[in-house]
């Protein structure tokens, strides 16, 4: 199946249809969906922040790195899945248009962006957090992800809401 046929697939199923408030009792649907998918947004970029913040030395100075992100990283996680899914179910409904829309594209890629801001952190300074863990500054590599990835995450909620402005 070749990528506009999945998406008139998702597009034709009955949850895209529900989700354009297609047939009795469905109107509610996507204002419902929406709310849970801006919670759990706002849940993913306010527990990253946190951990961000922190790396740059902005708050949590008495707090471990590695203390925060144990703490906040399972929030984090949930929220991204509850993300993932409500977003899933919010795009099929308008899949066909916003397959093309510029800022859908953009609010992707700046997400793609973050996680492999995210694996070069963990899988470089971060393996190291033992040694620099409480000290201020933290590495400028550490505080440079952090920075990169507030930025990254700004764009997500950026584009994310100008793809309805955009279709």
């Amino acid at each position: 199946m070749n990528t506009p046929a999945f998406i008139q697939y998702l597009h034709d199923t009955g949850l895209g249809a529900a989700m354009r408030g297609d047939g009795a009792g469905t109107e509610w649907l996507f204002p419902i969906v929406e709310t849970l998918h801006v919670f759990s947004l706002a849940t993913v970029f306010g527990s990253i922040f946190m951990v961000d913040l922190r790396l740059l030395g902005l708050t949590a100075r008495d707090s471990a790195v590695s203390r925060l992100s144990n703490e906040v990283l399972p929030w984090t996680w949930v929220s991204f899945g509850c993300a993932v899914i409500t977003g899933s179910v919010l795009s099929m409904g308008k899949i066909d248009t916003y397959w093309s829309n510029q800022h859908f594209r953009l609010k992707f890629l700046c997400m793609a962006l973050a996680g492999v801001n995210m694996l070069i952190f963990h899988f470089g300074v971060y393996r190291r957090v033992a040694e620099w863990d409480r000290v201020l500054p933290a590495p400028l590599a550490a505080r440079a992800a952090g920075l990169l990835s507030i930025g990254l995450w700004t764009g997500v909620i950026f584009f994310g809401r100008w793809i309805g402005w955009d279709t």
